[in-house]
């Protein structure tokens, strides 16, 4: 036997750590990795993208939606620069993402001799943008890398993760072992801390807790409901944590419930989040004291102030909280409860065209279908109240906020598992960026169902202006394609709805064909929702209530 290149070590580690999809797009640096691929594609698919950005924003949405770590791969250069863009979003969201980049020679590597996609300090880019970077300098160190990715992928907080391979260390060979499997190795809670973190909340009347994407990180949603019904306490999910606590549960609210559950609030347990408002600054908790638990040592640091900080996995700190506690006898909360709710249902009138679209996506999918947002009208209200029922099926941006990561990152929800049903959701502006991926649905029959609603504009762009700057209007419109003939192009079927109700007609249909299809909603003027998503934005001035329906005769 000949001994194994650096190219079949990667291959050969990466499938031993159970990795078996790869999303990418193969180039000359990576000729030897794609050559090892080819003699594995029993165990490996490789799902080949049309632009190096929507390679990593599919390892994303296959990262977050399966809990398992979704790998990307790119040549050096313009393919790694085009790629960063879905790295910061799996950063800002605990994205455990694996990125194979490509790299120069590896003895020209910092020299600036002007070599093929060569950029000053590759490393140095990704290490800004990753929890972790190493780079292969001969074929001996590839196991042993890779190894160390999994360790930091499968420990602490979960974010992307780079391995740089150089072309000549992938072609070279090793007789080294191929790396063994990791297994994830959370951090466990400090006993005496755990019991003193009990001993407040059973002392505390009304607890409130406050979860984010750190309870689905570490699969702790069975952990956090028997806690929370131990102690009568409400659960209010960040975006980040929609769907820890199924929105049905009667201790499960939207994160706005926050300024009215507050007012009588006297402890905070939040457990998974960053616990900081847009701003930058601590939650406004009304006084109430607050108990930080994160597996991210930076998060329990200020602007925050807590009388008691847990550097813990939420999984483990909430099992152990909930085993600590026992199950208390507590008077119900119902009744406070309710008034929250009718409060809440006010609130969320202000919204109510976009809450109407959204009750005909949610109507659509069954429990387990998942929800990818974006940067859109219909997806900036989702990120208030879209009601998930289980773990890992609402994907939002996070704070990164990107314009156009929705469809690619549905690709890869998708891809991770094309039974389950999928809708993505996008503005006409940021489904711009990946439309070409319509290819790769069609190419891999990924029966993705993907909405567009546009109105022709940046739509957030054009409130500010109109609203701040007196109507001035600039670089905000767009030219559009027509979506149908756009669809038929790349031979996907395509629909168009005009109200909430035909939306919800082409959907019935649509979801359990599990084909590819393009659904072109035209809308107009949309209410805004900042108000509901950030605290301290005035009530805007409401729009005609038919303001966002377009005449079929218009279009």
């Amino acid at each position: 036997m000949t001994d194994p290149t650096g190219g079949d070590l990667l291959a050969d580690s990466l499938i031993n750590q159970g990795v078996s999809r790869i999303f990418g797009i193969p180039g000359v640096q990576l000729d030897a990795a794609a050559d090892a691929l080819y003699a594995r594609t029993d165990q490996v698919d490789f799902i080949c993208a049309r632009n190096e950005q929507a390679t990593t924003y599919m390892a994303d949405g296959y990262a977050r939606s399966t809990g398992d770590v979704g790998v990307a791969m790119v040549v050096p250069g313009p393919g790694v620069l085009n790629a960063l863009s879905g790295v910061a979003t799996g950063y800002s969201a605990n994205s455990p993402m694996l990125l194979i980049a490509g790299q120069i020679d590896s003895q020209a590597i910092g020299r600036g001799l002007g070599a093929l996609h060569e950029i000053p300090d590759q490393t140095g880019i990704l290490e800004r943008l990753t929890k972790w970077t190493g780079t292969a300098r001969s074929a001996d160190e590839i196991p042993g890398l890779v190894r160390e990715a999994f360790v930091q992928l499968r420990s602490g907080r979960p974010r992307p993760v780079a391995i740089e391979v150089p072309p000549d260390v992938l072609a070279a060979t090793s007789r080294m072992a191929a790396a063994e499997m990791v297994d994830a190795a959370p951090l466990v809670p400090d006993e005496q801390q755990i019991r003193d973190a009990a001993a407040r909340l059973l002392a505390a009347e009304r607890p409130l807790i406050v979860v984010g994407g750190g309870v689905l990180a570490s699969n702790a949603s069975v952990a956090l409901q028997a806690l929370a019904e131990a102690l009568e306490a409400p659960v209010l999910m960040t975006e980040n944590g929609r769907g820890a606590l199924d929105a049905r549960h009667r201790l499960a609210f939207d994160s706005l419930a926050l300024r009215a559950l507050r007012e009588d609030a006297d402890l905070v347990l939040a457990v998974g989040t960053r616990f900081v408002s847009t701003f930058g600054t601590q939650v406004d908790t009304h006084g109430a004291p607050v108990i930080l638990v994160n597996a991210e040592e930076a998060d329990l640091a200020g602007p925050r102030a807590a009388v008691q900080t847990l550097h813990a996995d939420a999984r483990l700190a909430l099992a152990a909280l909930a085993a600590e506690i026992g199950a208390p006898s507590r008077e119900s909360r119902e009744g406070e409860f309710a008034r929250v709710r009718s409060w809440l249902a006010e609130q969320f009138d202000d919204i109510a065209p976009q809450r109407e679209y959204l009750a005909a996506i949610r109507g659509a999918l069954p429990e387990d279908g998942v929800f990818v947002s974006e940067f859109t009208q219909v997806g900036y209200a989702a990120s208030a109240c879209y009601p998930a029922y289980q773990p890992r099926t609402y994907i939002g941006p996070g704070y990164q906020g990107t314009l156009g990561y929705g469809f690619a990152t549905a690709l890869g929800v998708k891809a991770a598992d094309p039974a389950r049903s999928v809708v993505s959701v996008n503005g006409d502006g940021g489904f711009s960026w990946t439309l070409q991926e319509l290819s790769t649905a069609k190419r891999y029959g990924l029966g993705l169902v993907t909405i567009v609603f546009h109105d022709g504009f940046y739509g957030n762009v054009r409130r500010i202006q109109k609203n701040r700057y007196g109507a001035r209007y600039f670089a905000s419109d767009l030219t559009n394609p027509d979506y149908g003939k756009l669809a038929d192009a790349y031979g996907i079927r395509s629909a168009r709805a005009y109200t909430p109700q035909e939306l919800a007609g082409v959907l019935a249909d649509a979801v359990p064909a599990n084909e590819p299809i393009l659904i072109d909603v035209p809308v107009g003027e949309f209410p805004s929702p900042w108000h509901l998503i950030h605290e301290g934005v005035p009530r805007p001035v409401p729009l005609a209530p038919d303001a966002h329906l377009v005449q079929r005769a218009g279009v």
